[in-house]
Order: structure tokens, then C-alpha cells, then sequence
């Protein structure tokens, strides 16, 4: 028998239920040196801003224990260029392209909409751990209210469908997820990484320039699994886990919990490959268990 590896999200169908998480794979080129993108089921692009970035002082990135912490600070070429010059490429590859877009202001979040729907993407992730400039630096994802300001204007200027990638440094998940999905937003996507810090203690100094930084990879899967139980509790709408995936039986207990539909970040660090062999992790799993089709996963836990 072989399993139905195909999921649709708010009208889009994968071949597979594997994508690449946004900000850790950048726009493909270098992963593609190691195999043909055409494999993924999507890929994320790194997270554009409406002008040019060039991120945060160095050091910038370090290992922890299971994981890591990162605070680049959205470096990026903005998002013309990114259409100009990194969007043909992608679509030169048979697999689906979503968009990572951050603003400063709902304004942007729009004009980033019309211009990338208006570009041919298949569909826009909308980061709202960034700050509102308009609101003293208090992040869009972390109250009920600015979320819901930013999914509006997003839908209002896209012709394509719109996630929005859920923060974990909230109270309570559910009902960012709730606001979400009664302001319109097509797909949830979680988590984003966790704010973490270290500190060297030979200088006594934060060991990352911007002192604190999202902490990823295996380290948060469990905070991620819970968050992805907890949010398809309480929405309707398809969402996307992702969190310290790095196995096949990682993205199985992901859907498990509710995704249907699972993201690799940090594991793609370690190896290049990890996305195609959490693909092929997951094929196996319902071969095993005689399985026709992976959707049949989401929310599949047995509670006890």
C-alpha cells in the first residue's frame, strides 16, 4: 500500500506534509546543492521586510544544550528584491512557496500582502513576533487586539491564503489562536522559537550582542507539541507544527497533537537533509501501521 502523502491547506494541496520553517533555510540556494527542492512540500522563505536589513551586531547565533539561540534580527534584502531576484528561482521547482513577511506597522504587513500575492507566492506566513513601532515595541503576537488588526489588513490586500505564526511567549495560546481564526486567517503556524539568554561566565557578558535570543531545536519540542494540542483545541482552521522537529516520529507526534502539517528549522543546521528524511519518516510510520492517508493523523491522540 502506499500512503496518500498529499495535504491541502485552505485550498493549496503538498505533495507532502514537510516544510522548510522560515528563517532557517533562506531562500533555498544552498540546500539545493545537496538535493532537487521539487521534494519538499513547500519551502518558507526567510522572513522579509518592506526595505532592506542587515540584522543585529555579532555574535549573533549559539549553541545550547539540544539546541540553539538565535538573534540575526531579520537580516534580509527586503522584499523587492526578493521578488526580483530569489522568487524565479524557487519557482523553478515543483513545490509550493510560502512567504515570511514582518512589519513594523499594519500598513506594511498590507503592502508586503499586495505586492508578494500579486507575485505568484501560494502563500503568506505572517511573523507577529516583531514589534508594533506604533506601539512602544509591544509584539503584534502577544495581544489579542493587534493580531487581529494585522490578519485583517493582511486578508484585505492578499488574493492568496494567509498563516500566521503563533509566538510561545504568550499567556495563553488558545486565544491568540481563537483571535486568529476569527479575524480571518486561513492557517495557524507554531511555534516560534522561545526567548532564552546565556551568559559567558569568564566576561560575565551575554554571549549574544542583542543579550537575549529565540531559542530552537529539540530543547522546545515538548513546550511545542503542547501549544500545537492546545491551539487545535480550540480552532478549526489547518495548522502547521513545527518546533524542535527532527525525526520522523517527531512530526508524527506533531500531528498527533493536531498539526496537519509539520515544519523543520533548526534540524537542517545539523543535517541538510533532515526535511526529506522527516518526509520519509513519516511514509514509513503509516506503512507500518497500515495507514492510508497521513491526514488521517491530525488530532489523532488518545488522551488518557
Amino acid at each position: 500500500m502506499n500512503p496518500d502523502m498529499r495535504v491541502t491547506i485552505a485550498g493549496v494541496e503538498f505533495k507532502n506534509p514537510v516544510v522548510t520553517a522560515s528563517g532557517t533555510f533562506g531562500f533555498g540556494r544552498e540546500y539545493g546543492e545537496f538535493y532537487d527542492l521539487s521534494e519538499l512540500g513547500g519551502i518558507c522563505v526567510k522572513g522579509l521586510t518592506p526595505l532592506p536589513r542587515l540584522g543585529n551586531a555579532t555574535p549573533r547565533v549559539a549553541e545550547t544544550p539540544s539546541g540553539m539561540l538565535n538573534a540575526v534580527g531579520l537580516q534580509n534584502p527586503g522584499v523587492d528584491a526578493f521578488i526580483a531576484n530569489e522568487l524565479p528561482n524557487l519557482r523553478k521547482f515543483d513545490t509550493r512557496v510560502i512567504a515570511n513577511i514582518s512589519g513594523g506597522t499594519v500598513a506594511e504587513y498590507g503592502e508586503m500582502c499586495e505586492k508578494l500575492s500579486a507575485a505568484g507566492v501560494d502563500m503568506i506566513e505572517l511573523n507577529v513576533s516583531c514589534p508594533n513601532v506604533k506601539a512602544g515595541g509591544l509584539h503584534f503576537g502577544t495581544s489579542t487586539e493587534s493580531v487581529s488588526s494585522v490578519v485583517r489588513e493582511a486578508k484585505m490586500r492578499s488574493t492568496v491564503p494567509i498563516i500566521v505564526k503563533l509566538s510561545p511567549n504568550v499567556t495563553s495560546i488558545a486565544d491568540i489562536a481563537r483571535a486568529c481564526e476569527d479575524s480571518g486567517a486561513d492557517a495557524l503556524s507554531l511555534i516560534n522559537t522561545i526567548l532564552g539568554m546565556r551568559i559567558d561566565t569568564r566576561t560575565r557578558r551575554p554571549v549574544l550582542a542583542n543579550n537575549v535570543g529565540g531559542l530552537s531545536g529539540p530543547a522546545i519540542f515538548p513546550v511545542a507539541v503542547r501549544m500545537v494540542w492546545q491551539t487545535r483545541c480550540a480552532v478549526r482552521i489547518p495548522i502547521i507544527g513545527m518546533g524542535g522537529i527532527a525525526t520522523g516520529d517527531n512530526a508524527v507526534e506533531m500531528l498527533l497533537a493536531g498539526a496537519n502539517m509539520v515544519a523543520v528549522g533548526t534540524a537542517s543546521f545539523v543535517d541538510p537533509l533532515a526535511p526529506l528524511k522527516v518526509r520519509d519518516g513519516i511514509e514509513k510510520y503509516l506503512r507500518q501501521n497500515e495507514i492510508g492517508s497521513v491526514s488521517e493523523l491530525c488530532g489523532g491522540v488518545l488522551l488518557n
